[in-house]
């Protein structure tokens, strides 16, 4: 019965210690949250940077940590307390049974000297074993009683650190908070400063800003202003460039005579000679490039270097196959054509604009690029067996057939073209270029390119101009289709006669049109008196007929061509189906080939 009371009362002893090591943990984890709390209430954003965000953070901070302090002390002296009574009543109850153990071992004593007798040495032992069994146990329970009242112990100082940590966590919260506050109102100021100069500079950038907009409006509207006169001004000057350039130059030459009289006369000269200067320019200066600027090259001296390299191509060709019949076909650009594109790209280059008023080196090599992307000669071979059939007198009087099989190397030569619009596609002509190269072509300046490419002017060297825009052409295909043929012929006299159609001439009753040199075109000059033999000296226009040698000039005219120029005692021609080709000749005046000349009335 006593056994189970002290049992009783140890156990309870311990109960109150480990109510006291729970307790202790609570205050550790109230520490640590309100800890967390104070972290948070520290460092928390605000959406308002006046001293209301720092007076808030301030007295949030204090007010958790007093809390913390506050809630923190107030369960630790709890504990403290009940630990200090719960150690103070293990005492008390170690003491009594200290007490309890020792009076066993009296009464034992007692109760041995009042026996008169010894005891079995079996009984004395068991009685000795229970005697010492009770105290033993209850020094073993006084340890772990001890035990656990030191880690009570224990449990009480780690409070009071933990008590001494709070109270430090505390101060340096509120210097933190201090320091927090002082930073917030340094940066209040300087947030301050800082949108006050950033309003100033936006003021001021917003100031230039309007003025750079009305700036760029006017100049914008200057700009659009200039591009309509300029375009209206271009577009002016190349609907009237043909009559103009006419006019500045009949002008210039009755001025440079009126000049003596002075006056308003100066005046006009120096206006028309700004004029001509504006013209020249522009793409219009092709006009003005039949003359020599001082570099010994005119337009007329490139077009003939340009159409001799054409030429020596084709001979080439022929000259490095071996073939038995010849086929040409195809024909190349029209030079007006190629000037126009020249003109327009080199005035409007936007790295390198030249004039295209003369000519030199560097403009040559220009034009040249320009003329080969513009044409382009190709050809092949093939072979061919054919079975001939020929005929021969057998010494009897009898025709005899005999097949024959023949085999023969074709050899092909093809000039193909493109057009100006195909080459203002390529170079990626804008409109106002188009028009500009449109206006260069116009018809009413055919006399102004006669001028420029050969030299010619008046009526008379309009079927020149036409005649020589075909040289280079190949196969007569253009020519003897247009006559109604509906496969090759020997094509010299449908050149010519397309060439007066060109010019009206036909339609006119100035040239006829023919085909055929003997039966058709001498008999028809000579039956209208407009016929002169091979000891006239021709002018540009006229038609020259050949009998050649080779057939042997059986007084009939064996060939056809147009004049195109008279120069130092020889006559110069553009002839079709010469060679195959449209091609430029030239003999001596009186030459014994020549059968004589049709002299149209222009």
């Amino acid at each position: 019965m006593g056994k189970g009371i002290k049992t009783k009362a140890a156990e309870k002893g311990i109960k109150a210690i480990d109510k006291a090591a729970v307790a202790s943990e609570r205050m550790k984890d109230a520490y640590i949250r309100t800890k967390d709390k104070a972290d948070h209430s520290l460092y928390a954003e605000e959406s308002s940077p006046d001293e209301y965000a720092s007076d808030r953070l301030s007295a949030g901070v204090d007010n958790v940590t007093h809390e913390a302090v506050y809630q923190f002390d107030k369960q630790g002296r709890k504990a403290v307390q009940a630990t200090r009574e719960n150690v103070s009543k293990v005492k008390e109850k170690i003491q009594k049974r200290k007490a309890a153990a020792e009076q066993p071992k009296k009464q034992a004593e007692k109760q041995a000297a009042r026996q008169a007798g010894q005891p079995t040495p079996r009984s004395r032992g068991r009685q000795a074993a229970d005697a010492v069994s009770e105290p033993a146990k209850a020094v073993r329970q006084e340890r772990g009683a001890i035990r656990t009242l030191e880690r009570g112990e224990k449990t009480i100082k780690t409070v009071d650190r933990s008590r001494k940590t709070i109270k430090q966590a505390s101060s340096t919260a509120k210097g933190t908070v201090k320091t927090t506050s002082k930073s917030i109102k340094t940066a209040e100021k300087t947030a301050k400063a800082s949108i006050k100069t950033s309003q100033q500079a936006a003021k001021a950038a917003q100031r230039t800003a309007q003025a750079t907009a009305r700036a760029a409006m006017v100049a914008a509207r200057a700009a659009r202003a200039a591009a309509i006169a300029t375009a209206h001004a271009i577009k002016v000057a190349a609907k009237a460039t043909a009559a103009a350039v006419k006019a500045i130059i009949a002008a210039t030459k009755a001025l440079i005579a009126a000049i003596v009289a002075g006056g308003w006369v100066v005046v006009l000269i120096i206006v028309v000679i700004c004029l001509i200067g504006l013209l020249i320019a522009s793409c219009f200066g092709i006009f003005f490039s039949g003359e020599d600027s001082g570099t010994g090259q005119t337009m007329q001296t490139a077009v003939q270097e340009i159409n001799a390299d054409y030429q020596e191509n084709l001979d080439e060709i022929k000259a490095s196959h071996s073939y038995d019949v010849l086929e040409m076909s195809g024909s190349r650009a029209v030079w007006k054509e190629v000037l126009a594109v020249y003109a327009v790209k080199t005035t409007t280059d936007p790295d390198n604009a030249q004039e295209v008023a003369t000519m030199d080196d560097e403009k040559l090599e220009l034009l040249k690029d320009i003329f080969w992307q513009m044409n382009e000669i190709s050809s092949s071979t093939s072979t061919q067996t054919e079975t001939v059939i020929e005929t021969s007198d057998d010494g009897n009087g009898n025709i005899v057939e005999t097949e024959t099989t023949v085999t023969h190397t074709y050899l092909y030569i093809t000039v193909s073209h493109k057009t100006a619009e195909e080459m203002a596609g390529q170079f990626g002509f804008d409109a106002d270029q188009r028009e500009q190269m449109a206006e260069l072509l116009a018809d009413e300046n055919n006399s102004l390119w006669s001028q420029v490419l050969y030299g010619i002017t008046g009526g008379d060297g309009e079927i020149v101009t036409v005649a020589l825009s075909q040289v280079g052409n190949i196969g007569g295909d253009p020519y003897w289709s247009w006559y109604g043929f509906g496969s090759r012929v020997e094509w010299c006299a449908c050149f010519v006669s397309w060439c007066a159609n060109e010019c009206g001439y036909i339609e006119a009753g100035v040239i006829p049109k023919f085909a055929a040199c003997t039966s058709q075109g001498v008999p028809w000059f000579q039956e209208r008196g407009l016929w002169q033999d091979n000891s006239y000296e021709p002018r540009p226009g006229d038609i020259i007929f050949f009998d050649w040698d080779d057939g042997g000039q059986d007084g009939q005219s064996d060939h056809v061509g147009i004049v195109e120029k008279v120069e130092n005692g020889r006559v110069y021609t553009i002839e079709g189906n010469s060679g195959d080709s449209v091609r430029q000749n030239s003999y001596p005046i009186g030459y014994y080939e020549i059968y004589g000349y049709g002299v149209p009335a222009y």
